[in-house]
C-alpha cells in the first residue's frame, strides 16, 4: 500500500462556472502542476494532457483526482476524467468533495490566502493525506437515473412550497377553514379538488352561509363525485366555518380568488409532471442493475421510484464498507451531546450527508413501516420516547434500520423475505 501511495500523482481541482484550476502533488508534497483552464472541453482535455504528461516524466503509476461537488459545474470534468481511455492504465480514482470537509481541512493552513490555486492546492493536499473518505465518481452510470430522481424532489419540495405560500391566502379568505384541526375539517385534503371548488367557485363566504342546506349537499357531492360518505354533515361543517369566519372587504375577492386558484393550478400542473418523471424513471431503472433493483424492490413498500432514488444516490453498494458508512453518507447519524456522567436524550441528526439519499430512505421508511410489522412496531416505539419532534424521529431512526436491511440485501444479492432472504436467481 505504501508503495502505490509512492507512485501515486495526486490531483487536485478547484471548479469554478468559468474555469478550472489545476494543482499537482506527489506523495512528498512536491508541487508538480500548477495550471488555469476554461471549464470546457478544450480545458478538459488541456487537464487530460498535462496529468498524462506529468504522470509520464516523473515516473508514477497511479493518479487520484479530487474536486469539490461545486453545484453541476464538477459534472462534466469528473465525467471526462473518470471515462478517459488514456488514463485507465494509472488506475485513475476520481472524487467530487463534499466542500464542507474541504473547508474544514483547510482550517488546518494558518493564515493561508484565499486564492484558487491555493484552493486546488488544499485539494490536492487532502488527497495526498489520504483524507478521502466517499466514494469514487461513479461516471454516467447512474447520473441520467440521479438526474430524474433529483428532478423529482425538485418537484415535490416546489409543490410543498407553493402549498406553504398559498396557506396565508386561504386564511384570508376562509380564516375558519384554515385553522381548524385535521379531525375537524370538512375535507381530508385541503388540496383536493373539492376543497379547490370550495375555495374558487363562491367568490364570497356569504354565498356559502346563506345558501339552503340542499344546494350545498348537492354542490359537496357533484364535486366529490359522490365519494364523501357523509356530504349533510360535510356541508353542515362548511357552512358553519364559513358563518365564523372573518369578513373582507369586497374589494378583495376577485384577487384572492385569482391567487388561490392559481397555486392549484401549479400544484396540479407539477403533481402531473411528478407522475410524469416516475414514469421516466420505472423506465430508466430498467437498463441499471436489476440485482439490485430486486433486492430493493422486494422489500414491501419499496416500489420502483424509491428503488431508483436509492440506488442513483448509492450507486455501487461495494463503495460502501458497513451500514455505518452508508448511514454517514446519508447524513442518519446523531452526534453525541455528553458532559462527565450527563449523556443528553435530545442529540441532533448530522444532515451533513448525501441529502437526496436522506430524502428518498426517508420516504421508503415511511412507506415500510406500513407494511411490514416489524418496522411499525420500530417507529412506535421509538415516537413514544419522546415528547417533541416524534414523528421525525422516529422516521429518522426508522430510516437507520432500514440502512442496515438495505445494506445487507444488498452486500449479499439477496430479497427480502418475511421470514428468511434468499438470494437472487
Amino acid at each position: 500500500m505504501k508503495n502505490t501511495f509512492l507512485s501515486t500523482l495526486f490531483v487536485g481541482i478547484d471548479v469554478s462556472s468559468k474555469t478550472n484550476v489545476l494543482c499537482a502533488l506527489d506523495f512528498q508534497g512536491n508541487k508538480l502542476l500548477n495550471e488555469k483552464v476554461l471549464n470546457n472541453r478544450p480545458g478538459a482535455i488541456a487537464i487530460l494532457d498535462s496529468i498524462l504528461g506529468c504522470l509520464s516524466s516523473n515516473d508514477l503509476k497511479y493518479v487520484v483526482i479530487a474536486m469539490e461537488s461545486t453545484s453541476f459545474y464538477s459534472t462534466h470534468v469528473a465525467n471526462f476524467l473518470s471515462s478517459s481511455e488514456e488514463l485507465l492504465p494509472f488506475k485513475p480514482l476520481v472524487y467530487c468533495l463534499n466542500p464542507k470537509t474541504v473547508a474544514n481541512y483547510r482550517k488546518s493552513f494558518v493564515d493561508m490566502d484565499k486564492t484558487d490555486p491555493l484552493d486546488a492546492y488544499v485539494i490536492a493536499d487532502f488527497a495526498r493525506c489520504g483524507r478521502i473518505t466517499s466514494s469514487p465518481w461513479r461516471g454516467a452510470q447512474f447520473l441520467a437515473l440521479q438526474r430524474l430522481t433529483r428532478h423529482r424532489l425538485h418537484l415535490v419540495e416546489c409543490i410543498t412550497r407553493e402549498k406553504a405560500y398559498m396557506v396565508s391566502n386561504i386564511y384570508l379568505k376562509f380564516s375558519e377553514l384554515a385553522v381548524l384541526d385535521k379531525g375537524d375539517k370538512p375535507f381530508s385534503n385541503t388540496y383536493g379538488a373539492t376543497s379547490a371548488a370550495v375555495l374558487t367557485d363562491f367568490l364570497s363566504l356569504d354565498d356559502i352561509t346563506y345558501a339552503p342546506i340542499e344546494n350545498l349537499v348537492a354542490f359537496v357531492r357533484e364535486k366529490g363525485k359522490n365519494r364523501f360518505s357523509n356530504p349533510h354533515e360535510t356541508a353542515r361543517i362548511l357552512q358553519k366555518a364559513a358563518r365564523d369566519s372573518y369578513r373582507l372587504d369586497k374589494v378583495l375577492y376577485e384577487p384572492l380568488n385569482v391567487a388561490i386558484a392559481s397555486s392549484f393550478n401549479v400544484i396540479k400542473a407539477m403533481e402531473n409532471e411528478v407522475k410524469a418523471v416516475d414514469k421516466a424513471i420505472e423506465k430508466n431503472i430498467k437498463g441499471l442493475n436489476t440485482a439490485e433493483y430486486q433486492s430493493l424492490t422486494s422489500i414491501p413498500g419499496i416500489g420502483p421510484v424509491l428503488a431508483s432514488g436509492i440506488l442513483a444516490e448509492i450507486g455501487t453498494i461495494i463503495s460502501f464498507g458497513s451500514n455505518d458508512a452508508l448511514a454517514k453518507y446519508a447524513g442518519l447519524t446523531w452526534r453525541v451531546n455528553q458532559s462527565g456522567d450527563y449523556t443528553s436524550d435530545n442529540t441532533k441528526m448530522t444532515k451533513t450527508g448525501n441529502r437526496y439519499l436522506r430524502y428518498y430512505l426517508i420516504e421508503a421508511a415511511n412507506s415500510v413501516k406500513n407494511h411490514i410489522p416489524e418496522y411499525k412496531d420500530y417507529y412506535y416505539k421509538k415516537y413514544g420516547e419522546v415528547t417533541t419532534h416524534q414523528h421525525k424521529r422516529a422516521l429518522a431512526l426508522t430510516a437507520r434500520k432500514l440502512i442496515r436491511l438495505i445494506f445487507g440485501l444488498l452486500t449479499r444479492n439477496q430479497i427480502y423475505s418475511s421470514d428468511k432472504v434468499g438470494e437472487i436467481k
